[in-house]
């Protein structure tokens, strides 16, 4: 298998590496707890605490509530708890309901540790830009970027990750109980059914609702709200943060990984000043990449092997320009270099590669050679603060202390069911083997014509590039007068937009821009 194959493949199946009540659960072994209707073995309480934060010169008061929530299946037995951290402000102003916004990560396997202490909670844990933050001590404090001043925010981990997981019911065999939950459309429902169940249990019913994901978990954004619909529960808004909603279209095979890869590639290089002529104005240059790449590169991709030496020679010429890489690797690769290769060859000459979710990031190499990197700067430099600071201001602020350790990322993508029963446009749903969320979309749109979508994306992600963004969300079976209910904003920054400051402030702006559209005059 060649490296572009092995790399493509690890995109598609792993990428990206998302109602108070009963609380999170003490595992009496690693397949899960056991219960029996709505007692739970080995519950831990729900913590409720208080606290206040300042945005924008308006001291705000809030609850926090660290607990589970259990989902019962059709017979009424537990057979599922969600940990989730609920924000809800205090002393809101009569008027119109407050909105209520379900946020998570993705993976799948990923908590929603990422969003919760990095973008728009009331904490945020304090890193180093583009660099490795390094060991503790660490520090979070306030953020005063919240969203907390628009909306209450709940954050919830996925089933198999943080402390969500699932529950032994009579009758069930020694597998881990978690695992009915790993797959496309299982883990959509779950998801569907903890909101459902949150807003019964807290009577948010008319309040403005909101999905906000991150990676896969705009996969599950879009799902949620498609099964949400059909529960007669509209959203007022969706958040797709660093998006992918095709993952059929990276398949092996296919030249679109490679078209809509070139951008991002471009944006890195002019960041680490690769790019030959670089001139001052970047967002100028970006477009001119995507218009050679939706039309030059592409039609030179679709000759495959019958493309003439002449047109391969001007292509790989233009390719160098715009990446930095000489001519020749482009044409010893036949025009297709793989994000792996892209990392490691960038900047070989200096023994470093670029990360993977964020190709600011640069990680040193042990050696030169090699076709792929060590590792992923841009994870390793964070993952360490998230973690102790998540652990530390859940058991010490929040007040939660759980005996088992928080599941950060979860292998769960090795077991996942990946296949996704898709809408007809006119017939029945049909089945396919990977997520093509943006039928979903469309379908969605079309039944509830005020929804709005929001597209948050980094110049600099290899991993969801925007321009395969762009290219889903503009090919969409919806009418043209529902194409303005969909927003693109774009940030110097990679996946995890929020990392860099200035997109973090940028992002709060779009966001609270966002929600004034996207929630109905009273």
């Amino acid at each position: 298998m060649t490296g572009w194959m092995r790399s493509t493949l690890l995109m598609a199946g792993l990428l990206c590496l998302e109602m108070h009540g009963p609380a999170a659960l003490a595992a009496t072994k690693e397949t899960g707890v056991t219960a029996s209707n709505d007692t739970v073995v080995g519950e831990v309480p729900t913590s409720t605490t208080q606290h206040r934060l300042r945005i924008d010169g308006r001291d705000i008061r809030y609850t926090a509530s660290a607990g589970t929530l259990t989902l019962h299946d059709a017979q009424g037995r537990a057979d599922a708890a969600m940990f989730h951290v609920a924000y809800t402000a205090d002393d809101i102003p009569e008027g119109a309901p407050r909105p209520v916004t379900f946020l998570f990560n993705g993976g799948p396997g990923s908590s929603s540790i990422w969003l919760h202490m990095g973008s728009i909670g009331p904490v945020r844990v304090h890193t180093r830009d583009a660099q490795a933050t390094g060991p503790a001590p660490y520090r979070w404090e306030d953020n005063p970027h919240s969203l907390l001043d628009r909306s209450d925010l709940v954050f919830v981990d996925a089933i198999g990750t943080g402390y969500s997981t699932g529950l032994r019911r009579p009758g069930d065999g020694e597998g881990d109980p978690s695992s009915r939950y790993w797959g496309t459309d299982q883990d959509i429902d779950a998801f569907a059914r903890f909101i459902q169940a949150y807003i019964a249990q807290h009577q948010r019913w008319n309040a403005p609702k909101f999905l906000f994901g991150e990676s896969y978990g705009t996969v599950r954004a879009v799902g949620v709200a498609r099964r949400l619909q059909d529960l007669g529960i509209e959203s007022n808004g969706v958040v797709l943060m660093s998006s992918i909603l095709n993952f059929g279209a990276r398949l092996p095979g296919f030249d679109h990984e490679f078209v809509h890869t070139l951008p991002t590639f471009a944006a890195i290089a002019w960041h680490h000043g690769r790019v030959q002529g670089q001139g001052s104005d970047q967002a100028a240059f970006l477009q001119q990449v995507r218009d050679f790449a939706r039309r030059d590169y592409a039609v030179a991709l679709g000759y495959g092997n019958t493309l003439g030496s002449e047109e391969t020679a001007r292509i790989a010429a233009q390719l160098s320009t715009y990446t930095g890489i000489p001519a020749a690797f482009w044409k010893d690769s036949n025009l297709r270099i793989s994000v792996q290769r892209f990392r490691k060859e960038l900047l070989r000459d200096s023994r470093q590669a670029v990360g993977r979710y964020d190709g600011r990031f640069l990680g040193l190499e042990g050696e030169a050679a090699g076709d792929e990197p060590e590792s992923d700067a841009s994870s390793t430099a964070i993952l360490g603060a998230f973690t102790a600071a998540f652990n530390d201001y859940l058991g010490n602020t929040l007040k939660y202390r759980h005996p088992a350790a928080y599941r950060v990322k979860a292998p769960l993508s090795r077991q996942w069911d990946w296949k996704h029963a898709v809408p007809g446009a006119q017939g029945p749903v049909l089945p396919v083997p990977l997520p093509v969320m943006t039928v979903d979309l469309a379908a969605t749109l079309r039944a509830n014509p005020q929804l709005k979508v929001l597209s948050a994306n980094g110049w600099y992600d290899l991993s969801t590039p925007f321009s395969a963004a762009e290219y889903d969300l503009a090919h969409m079976d919806i009418d043209a007068a529902l194409r303005d209910n969909i927003q693109l904003t774009y940030y110097p920054s990679g996946h995890m937009m929020y990392l860099e400051p200035g997109s973090l402030v940028q992002l709060k702006r779009d966001l609270a821009r966002f929600y004034d559209q996207a929630i109905p005059a009273q």
